[in-house]
């Protein structure tokens, strides 16, 4: 509502008459509400980074983390997982099965164990090996279980307090197909951990994600990275620009 109350100012001040002319000032408005305009990188260069990975089932958690992983080995960098997603059936192996296909080594413990003291493992081991970037997994149980928030509150402070030399980032993951409910999700997670940006996954299909818009516009937090597929290759940074374009397509000729 706000972007069509921008819009029909600018229709006014304008005088526009033609849709196409509509069309391109929407999708000007969404690109500039979209681009992130501040200097907080994702991924700093020259820093070690631990990147704490949020989100319930199902979004494309794993899968982006993989994605992510992918995309800092090209770069040269030493990277290691950690599995701190101690509860739900399989997490843990799943994690490993992606460090073995990528070549990264994994911090585990055996399932229903405190999912801060891998996260604590983790850190240590990550400094001790001089890793570039440690990317933690975690639960992600339906972000309404007040038990899964106070345990992702609990992981977050084990960073905090034991992340001396380490940027530290908090990435959300939200299914791009999820709508109304991925904003909740968002403020939810936000809430209970201060997320820094977002991982929005799932735009290989039809949807179009425009629950971008809901978060950035209500939350102010940025979008960063896009999956477009299920190979750990499909993703890409977020371009604000061509996803306005995606949004809003030019009729066809």
């Amino acid at each position: 509502m706000s972007l069509i109350d921008q819009l029909r100012d600018i229709v006014d001040d304008e005088s526009l008459k033609e849709p196409e002319q509509v069309r391109v000032r929407m999708r000007s408005l969404i690109s500039e509400m979209l681009t992130d305009t501040s200097d907080f990188d994702p991924v700093p260069d020259g820093e070690p980074v631990v990147l704490l990975v949020v989100g319930v089932n199902g979004a494309g958690k794993t899968t982006s983390i993989a994605k992510l992983v992918d995309v800092a080995k090209a770069e040269g960098q030493n990277v290691m997982l950690a599995a701190a997603d101690t509860f739900r059936a399989g997490a843990i192996e799943q994690i490993q099965i992606w460090g073995n296909r990528l070549g990264v080594p994994v911090i585990a413990q055996k399932a229903g164990s405190d999912p801060a003291a891998v996260a604590f493992d983790a850190l240590n081991a990550a400094r001790a090996r001089k890793v570039d970037l440690l990317i933690i997994d975690t639960a992600g149980r339906l972000h309404t279980t007040h038990n899964l928030m106070e345990e992702l509150r609990k992981v977050r402070g084990i960073v905090e307090k034991n992340g001396s030399g380490f940027a530290e980032r908090v990435l959300l993951v939200i299914d791009g197909t999820t709508g109304q409910n991925g904003l909740i999700q968002a403020k939810s997670f936000t809430e209970s951990v201060k997320c820094d940006g977002v991982f929005l996954t799932k735009l290989d299909g039809t949807a179009k994600g425009g629950v971008a818009l809901a978060i950035v516009g209500d939350l102010g937090l940025p979008i960063w990275f896009i999956g477009t597929g299920e190979k750990s290759s499909d993703m890409s940074a977020f371009d604000a620009e061509a996803f306005a374009g995606a949004l809003l397509p030019e009729p066809r000729v």
